[in-house]
């Protein structure tokens, strides 16, 4: 089937030439020697690209020199060819997936419809392929190079990079580099050597005295390029064996540097899979370069690898644990105008959400939408959220996900959602406890995997018996907590709503009911019944009666929305809420910043299920921990945590002119408990983002150490504004692994940026 109604075109290699040892020596480092997948990508095509119903037009797309850039021709006059990267797709989503496609093309060509979904803001690219066959190719060409690059070992992440930085300056495509194009390749790596020093390592390398660098004379230039002396003083230590690490040599390393309970097989399996030298492998040595490669392996991390997977009790009640949640779930960016999307859905989900928003309204043809109310953000079909849900839910976790329901439709329309929600997802919704007869628990995470519950109103209790068929009941919309303040305005005119019985039967374990006090609650709530709290209540509530919040979060679900005047979708900082027990803890999910990133180090971990074990005394019913004054039944003496921030390496440029280079500095931040909370930070490096040291050192008092993140941070340093973020990362203090850690850093959508990373020892000790 054609469905451009065109012949695909035939090779345009020679219109865009290429060199091609570039091409072979990065087909090496990826392992894709003649792979038949990087061969259709490097050749390219035409596909027809989707913005409207009329604005449809064919493009020219194809796999760069550095076999991670796609490459497309833009037609406009004066417009420069467009790139993305391919670490920058998010995910291919196969048909007609995407809102575009579905809204401007015919379901005829769903074969040929394929959609690059990207990370961070970036809008989606709908395409069309010439055949099914074609579009297959692509989408099977395109998830295997993701795959691939996503998989590189640090060293070959590094090797890819800087031979993507030679070739980019490498201006006349000889193969070789004069002193100006070395000067520009430094640039380029985020360098600013002063002209003397530069000349001299030129005049070091250029042992042939030509004037240029070209063959082993880069391979030297490399070489000392990327000479860790830091990493020479340690392996030194330890390579006790001819210069070299011998098994027992590389357990004394592991036992008293990185505090880890290391044995000779241990040590031998080390070297088997990091030792890139035969040789020495075969003589059971570890050489430097195995050493390093070793360091960047992701069990060396700075987090623990046993934390990487779900390694935590599954089988406690629901309300146990913490919970990813997201706040409006639908909207791409503002919440006055911004544009609502199911993609939102699918990239909140890929995230690790666990619980998702839907604010409901009545739509034109019986159809429900989500949008948020008085506001101009655009309107989606419920269904289709719905269906993007069902399609995404499970991709990163298997555990259950909540869909918050804001219900603010007619009973006609909540009979359609009801009837959309039961025929998308089918069996994985729960809509009757599990078990038998009336259950006095939540089942837990295990239980629930792979199943939807519903959080919304409810006509009665659980026990009671359900209402007779057809029944509707009134419900007094004043006493909802969970709107926001500019709604609550709008409905002062509008106080009944009137639920629907089939509707309100699907809410089993997450009823909503409004909070009047925690006495009340305790006295008159339900296990299953839940309030939400704006965030300014529940800061309060945290400040000012914490161990009641906690207790009353032993038994009950609590969630937290930001305040309506966070018209941008800023967030809160969700730290004050996990420390009062709170477990929905919902955020702007579409909006980067430190809060995001402390909500997403907190849930690094444990598989990146989106559930999180909450500590012992925050599961017992007669705690005494209040995280205000400290005071907890089992008191325990405060963990020091010791970090030296040795050094850094290939930090990204936060401005990409050549001639911008970085000025950067380390801030190490603990959030937790009030006690906890703290800052410190290095002093800047003067350009160098390439191999940037500091050697300092800082100690922190940590008193409640299960509730406590750790958070890396490098910004470029500025004297007259404030500094520019770099990259960061964060992760729970209990999972720290001590001693000599690399620390890999996110970008602030939350990606890891290739080779780049700290450097640092960890140390953490009983204080005396």
């Amino acid at each position: 089937m054609n469905c451009l109604g065109r012949q695909p075109k035939l090779n345009r290699s020679k219109e865009y030439a290429r060199d091609q040892e570039v091409i072979q020596i990065n087909q090496e480092i990826l392992g894709m020697e003649g792979d038949p997948d990087l061969q259709f990508l490097l050749q390219g095509g035409d596909l027809l690209k989707v913005r409207s119903s009329s604005w449809k037009k064919t493009r020219y797309y194809r796999l760069m020199e550095d076999c991670e850039t796609m490459w497309y021709e833009s037609k406009k006059t004066f417009k420069v060819n467009q790139k993305f990267l391919l670490d920058d797709i998010s995910a291919v989503l196969i048909g007609r997936q995407s809102e575009g496609l579905k809204k401007y093309t015919e379901e005829h060509v769903e074969c040929c419809c394929f959609s690059i979904m990207f990370k961070g803001s970036r809008k989606t690219l709908d395409l069309i392929a010439s055949s099914e066959e074609e579009a297959k190719q692509w989408t099977n060409s395109l998830q295997k190079m993701i795959s691939k690059l996503s998989n590189l070992n640090s060293q070959q992440k590094t090797e890819h990079w800087i031979l993507s930085c030679l070739n980019k300056a490498d201006k006349n495509r000889d193969n070789k580099l004069n002193i100006s194009e070395l000067k520009n390749f430094l640039r380029l790596i985020n360098i600013e050597m002063d002209d003397y020093y530069t000349e001299m390592l030129f005049k070091k390398c250029d042992t042939s005295k030509s004037g240029y660098l070209a063959g082993e004379e880069i391979e030297h230039f490399y070489d000392l390029l990327t000479h860790r002396e830091e990493i020479d003083v340690i392996y030194g230590e330890y390579a006790k064996t001819s210069g070299f690490m011998s098994p027992q040599n590389l357990v004394d390393f592991l036992i008293k540097e990185q505090r880890e309970k290391a044995t000779l097989a241990d040590a031998y399996n080390i070297i088997q899979k990091n030792e890139p030298d035969e040789n020495a492998k075969e003589k059971k040595l570890l050489s430097k370069d195995g050493f390093l490669m070793y360091m960047h392996h992701p069990d060396a991390l700075v987090l623990n690898p046993d934390h990487r997977e779900v390694y935590q009790d599954m089988s406690q009640p629901l309300n146990h644990y913490f919970i990813s949640s997201s706040h409006n779930t639908y909207l791409m960016d503002d919440q006055l105008s911004g544009p609502s999307s199911t993609e939102a859905y699918v990239r909140a989900l890929l995230k690790g959400c666990r619980c998702v928003e839907l604010d409901c309204w009545d739509g034109s043809d019986d159809e429900p939408e989500i949008y948020h109310g008085y506001t101009l953000t655009s309107k989606i079909l419920f269904k289709d959220v719905i269906k993007a849900i069902k399609e995404y839910a499970f991709k990163v976790s298997d555990y259950p996900v909540i869909l918050s329901l804001e219900n603010n439709c007619s009973v006609k329309q909540q009979e359609v959602m009801a009837q959309h929600m039961s025929s998308i997802l089918g069996s994985a919704l729960v809509t009757s406890p599990l078990g038998d007869g009336m259950p006095i628990n939540f089942p837990s995470p295990e239980e629930l995997k792979g199943k939807f519950l519903i959080k919304g109103k409810r006509l009665n209790k659980l026990e009671a018996s359900f209402a007779p068929e057809g029944e509707e009941y009134d419900m007094d919309m004043t006493e909802d907590e969970d709107e926001d303040e500019h709604e609550e305005e709008q409905r002062k005119s509008k106080k009944k709503l009137k639920l629907a019985k089939v509707l309100s039967d699907m809410v089993v374990y997450c009823r909503s009911v409004p909070f009047n006090s925690f006495e009340d609650a305790r006295e008159n709530q339900s296990f299953y019944e839940m309030s939400s709290f704006k965030e300014g209540k529940a800061m309060k509530l945290a400040e000012e009666s914490a161990n009641s919040y906690i207790r009353h979060n032993v038994d009950k679900l609590s969630r937290v929305y930001p305040a309506g005047s966070r018209a941008g979708s800023s967030n809160y900082n969700p730290v004050p809420l996990w420390n009062a027990g709170c477990q929905i803890v919902a955020l702007n999910f579409q909006t980067t910043c430190t809060n995001m990133d402390v909500n997403q180090g907190r849930f690094l971990v444990n598989g990146k299920s989106g559930y999180i074990l909450k500590p012992a005394f925050m599961r017992d019913q007669d705690t005494e921990f209040d995280t205000i004054t400290l005071t907890r039944g089992d008191w325990l003496k405060p963990k020091t945590l010791h970090v030296m921030v040795i050094s850094a390496q290939q930090l990204p440029k936060v401005n990409q002119k050549e001639s911008s280079i970085v000025d950067p500095l380390v801030k190490v931040a603990v959030y937790g408990v009030p006690a906890d909370n703290a800052e410190k930070e290095t002093s800047y490096v003067e350009n160098n983002g390439f191999n940037p040291e500091w050697n300092e050192t800082f100690q922190f008092d940590v008193y409640v150490p299960e509730l406590a993140l750790v958070r890396f941070t490098v910004e470029d340093y500025d004297s007259a504004s404030d500094n520019e973020f770099i990259g960061q990362y964060t992760l729970p203090f209990n999972s720290l692994k001590m001693g000599y850690r690399h620390v890999p850093l996110l970008n602030r959508n939350g990606d890891v940026l290739p080779s780049a990373g700290l450097f640092v020892h960890i140390m953490v000790l009983d204080a005396e």
